[in-house]
């Protein structure tokens, strides 16, 4: 189990990691870290490898403190964004590597006779069934520089699973592909964390990437973890204003929430929250075009985009917002339109201690935790 508490980071008069506290105490299971450039995210998985010295707090995996202890002795796997192989290596040249470089590191701490040297036979047959877990049997011979960007983060990926950490860390291990592979890359790494049954901590700025990766999310802002979350209830039930604009809300609206209808400027919608005072956030889906209506608004601009109409629309008393369309939907600049609230695409904010699920995270500065448990 990582445990990584009250870790603070500091250059200066500048904090660039404010007393964050991280726990994944279930293997396969994936922690994403999701927050701006800037937040502080890299520099925590950083703390954690080793490579960042901590200016406070602790880390330590299954009861040992390894806050202190060289990056070569932690047994713990990372990928980068670039993936950083040996393009002079062969796919089996590079996975083989980590394999040399977990032994080497096993030994540097004294367990050599747990985990002796591994025979030639048994390398090989490590990297056929890495190769098999990762999507790449038949690639070990290929040079990693004929391998497209998907595929070599595959092999990255193996490389880092090779020594079998007991923990991985991967920085923005997708942002470098295109969005299309990026998303099917990410449903493939989840399962690889899976079936390897690795604890997983993975930092990114994407939301989608966030998503398909991670059991719980926990969003880093300022350095300060102000929310964790299963992806589902983080746009559901945003912590604050400031969680939600980051995550793409961006009007809010006061409302009263009485037997699951919040009751707002824009009208009655069905929301899920408990009853009480509530803020809603909407997003660019919250609003959509419905003859019918309750909400008037008048036309901005339209952006016409595979999936839909996207549009910037006034409601007079609430201001400018987003507001989406069908392809079918006959709308141009200056028209008045009706729209209607959507409240399965609109986030609730609700004051901490309300009773809602997701508040239980909600407070700034919160540990993070991943894993069963009476918490989940």
């Amino acid at each position: 189990m990582l445990t990584v508490q009250s870790m603070s980071v500091r250059y200066g008069d500048f904090t660039a990691v404010d007393n964050v506290s991280v726990t994944i105490d279930r293997g396969g299971h994936i922690l994403a870290l999701l927050g701006p450039s800037g937040s502080g995210k890299s520099t925590v998985l950083r703390g954690i490898a080793g490579l960042e010295p901590l200016t406070s707090g602790t880390v330590s995996f299954d009861g040992e403190d390894i806050t202190n202890v060289p990056v070569h002795k932690r047994n713990i796997g990372l990928v980068f964004q670039d993936g950083q192989l040996f393009p002079h290596r062969t796919v089996t040249g590079n996975i083989e590597y980590g394999l040399t470089v977990g032994s080497a590191a096993r030994r540097a701490v004294g367990d050599g006779d747990t985990h002796p040297k591994l025979t030639k036979a048994e390398r090989s047959a490590r990297v056929d069934e890495l190769l098999d877990l990762v999507g790449l049997v038949g690639y070990g011979s290929r040079r990693v520089d004929q391998l497209s960007g998907g595929e070599a983060q595959r092999v990255a990926l193996a490389r880092a699973l090779a020594p079998r950490p007991r923990l991985l860390l991967l920085d923005e291990p997708l942002s470098a592909l295109d969005r299309g592979l990026r998303d099917r890359l990410a449903i493939d790494v989840r399962h690889i964390v899976a079936e390897s049954h690795t604890p997983t901590l993975v930092v990114t700025h994407d939301h989608s990437e966030a998503a398909f990766l991670a059991d719980e999310i926990a969003v880093i802002i300022d350095g300060t973890i102000r929310q964790v979350s299963p992806p589902r209830l983080l746009w559901r039930n945003p912590a604050d204003t400031v969680v939600a604009k980051f995550l793409g809300f961006e009007s809010f609206l006061d409302a009263h929430i009485r037997h699951g209808v919040a009751r707002c400027a824009l009208g009655a919608v069905g929301v899920d929250g408990p009853d009480g005072d509530a803020v809603l956030a909407l997003g660019q889906h919250s609003l959509v075009v419905a003859p019918h209506g309750p909400v008037e608004a008048t036309v901005v601009s339209v952006v016409v985009l595979p999936d839909g109409l996207r549009m910037r629309v006034m409601i007079d008393g609430v201001g400018e917002c987003g507001a989406a369309g069908t392809l079918y939907d006959d709308v141009v600049v200056g028209q008045s339109i009706r729209l209607g609230l959507d409240g399965r695409r609109t986030g609730v904010i609700v004051p901490p201690n309300s009773g809602s699920p997701s508040n239980r995270s909600h407070v700034q500065g919160t540990r993070a935790r991943v894993g069963g448990g009476a918490d989940d």
